[in-house]
């Protein structure tokens, strides 16, 4: 047990090696403005370590244990695909869970504490201006085709990840941020990337939380399914699309040998023939669930579940430039009529924190915590209508997608808006027909009056914050457009002093709160499932599976 006297002077060696933005946020926490696990995040985004010694160690982690047997089998009733296998271009929670059994990142988000740990790279640090980062790799490192692992494959790995002519999925992510020919080796074990403009997040960019950033060599030409080549505790046995997938121990692995031989997924159409192979043992470990979907599981002594606290949530989009919610007195009345405390304990039976209207969930450290919480008021609500000129409400058509509690979410909608006499038809669609080719014009959710948005997980909101909501956003389906807002996310994604984000974050929420381009009711936590016996699992908020450390008991 680590006592008070004890973490001064760990935090008091932590100074020595620490520059002026560490010694900032050591003197935030010290001052009370920062808690230990907001510390604990920052001081791993610009690569300071406080861990050592056990520090801030995590008691869920502890409680994991790995006890029970080695050398064992595990078998994954995994949610199957949506397409083609590749780090370049995948995006669903099926293949991305594949991708990590045999491929790495620069930097890990561990999935517990939610703070970023060295992976293949060893240590980062920014510049002055935070648009140059200095990245050390490790050494020794092989690819599971007996490659060296070296700065090369950095370099042709996100050269092809922010190539707008490759088809890749994490432009999303870099655009923007790192444009290709921005990423150059110092030598054999030394990356430095010039950025488009100052990032004080950008850690997060190269780290697992960028799903598409799998490390791979500088010779790969495609046909990712043929080896899932990459640098690994596992190493590919078998793939067969639309049927499952195995693999098995790296006897090369750079690091600590993993412990079960093979880990073997089997695919399945939907969350609830995963929880049948579950319950009918055919399978010890499955994927996200929904609360909804596995309430029998959660309460089975037969298996357990374990919850990660997030920052995926749910976007109630309102178009700015409709009619309809042209006046923000309407789209601030509209989400007022909701009872977030009843949606976080009937939709996700606490398994749920309260969002406030804006991207800022309770996990990040830059987060401002100090702005009200905007909460149901039926009465404000009516007023706000009336001076609208709206006071008997109107009719309009809420469009969605057929995805986990999203329908249930937007009869919620629906049943609180009635109160101020708002008529809420709904079209709930496919997740094909809702998203469409994703551009205006061809997509139900960037077209639609109004809908409900699914957003997975982001370790910082650097994302959240640019591609729904500033002019000139990707997927911004509120259509909303406001200079100011731009200019305090530019302030805010170059900041690198975690004092500085909050300040901004405190002025971005509460623009956000007065405009309310959108609704974010709640932000839900991310749930796996496995029987009693597995120990040492984890995973990441984006549904990301890693067994290198599981036994398995009877």
């Amino acid at each position: 047990m680590k006592t008070p006297a004890d973490r001064l002077l760990a935090l008091d060696t932590a100074r020595h090696s620490a520059d002026q933005y560490g010694n900032h946020a050591i003197d935030e926490f010290l001052a009370g403005r920062l808690s230990r696990r907001e510390l604990l995040r920052y001081a791993s985004v610009i690569g300071l370590s406080l861990a050592g010694g056990g520090l801030f160690a995590s008691p869920q982690a502890r409680a994991q244990g790995t006890a029970g047997a080695a050398n064992a089998t595990i078998r994954v009733a995994h949610l199957t695909p949506t397409g083609a296998i590749d780090p370049l271009t995948v995006t669903d929670a099926g293949g991305l869970a594949l991708l990590v059994q045999t491929g790495e990142f620069l930097i890990d988000d561990d999935g517990q504490q939610l703070v970023l740990k060295p992976a293949l790279a060893l240590s980062w640090k920014p510049n002055d201006k935070g648009d140059v980062w200095t990245f050390k790799l490790r050494p020794n490192v092989k690819f599971s085709d007996g490659q060296p692992f070296t700065a090369k494959d950095v370099v042709a790995t996100f050269d092809r990840l922010a190539d707008p002519a490759s088809g890749s999925a994490a432009l999303s992510v870099l655009k923007g941020v790192l444009s290709k020919g921005g990423t150059q080796a110092v030598d054999d074990h030394t990356v430095a990337f010039h950025l488009d403009a100052p990032n004080g997040n950008f850690p997060y960019y190269v780290s697992s939380d960028n799903y598409n950033a799998i490390l791979l060599p500088a010779s790969y030409v495609g046909n990712y399914e043929k080896s899932f080549i990459g640098t690994g505790p596992f190493k590919l046995e078998k793939y067969t699309p639309k049927v499952g997938a195995s693999f098995v121990r790296n006897p090369d692995y750079w690091g600590n040998k993993a412990l079960p031989q093979r880990v073997q997924f089997s695919f399945y159409a939907d969350e609830q023939a995963q929880i049948l192979a579950l319950q009918g043992r055919e399978a010890d470990v499955m994927g996200t669930f929904t609360v909804q979907g596995g309430a029998g599981l959660m309460n089975n002594p037969e298996f357990k579940t374990i919850a990660v606290k997030s920052s995926a949530h749910r976007q109630i989009h309102m178009r700015n430039d409709d009619p309809l919610f042209k006046d923000k007195r309407v789209r601030q009345a509209l989400a007022l009529t909701l009872d977030r405390d009843v949606i976080v304990r009937g939709l996700f039976r606490g398994k749920a924190q309260l969002g406030n209207d804006s991207p800022f969930a309770p996990v990040f450290p830059s987060s401002d915590a100090g702005v009200p919480q905007r909460k149901i008021d039926l009465a404000k609500a009516k007023q706000l209508l009336a001076q609208a000129g709206v006071a008997n409400g109107f009719d309009v058509t809420l469009t969605t997608e057929k995805y986990m509690e999203i329908p249930d979410l937007a009869v919620v909608v629906q049943n609180a808006a009635k109160a101020i006499g708002v008529r809420i038809n709904l079209k709930v669609e496919s997740q094909s027909l809702y998203y469409g080719a994703g551009t205006p014009g061809k997509s139900d959710w960037l077209d639609s009056p109004l809908g409900i948005t699914d957003y997975g997980h982001r370790g910082v909101p650097n994302v959240f914050l640019n591609a729904p909501l500033t002019s000139t956003g990707t997927w911004n389906a509120a259509h909303f457009k406001n200079p100011q807002y731009d200019q305090l996310v530019a302030q805010f994604v170059a900041a690198v002093d975690i004092g500085s984000q909050r300040k901004l974050s405190g002025q971005i929420q509460t623009l956000l709160l007065d405009e309310t381009p959108v609704i974010i009711p709640f932000f839900y936590d991310q749930l796996i499932a496995m029987r009693a016996g597995v120990n040492g699992m984890r995973f990441t908020a984006l549904a990301q599976l890693y067994f290198d450390k599981v036994t398995l008991s009877a």
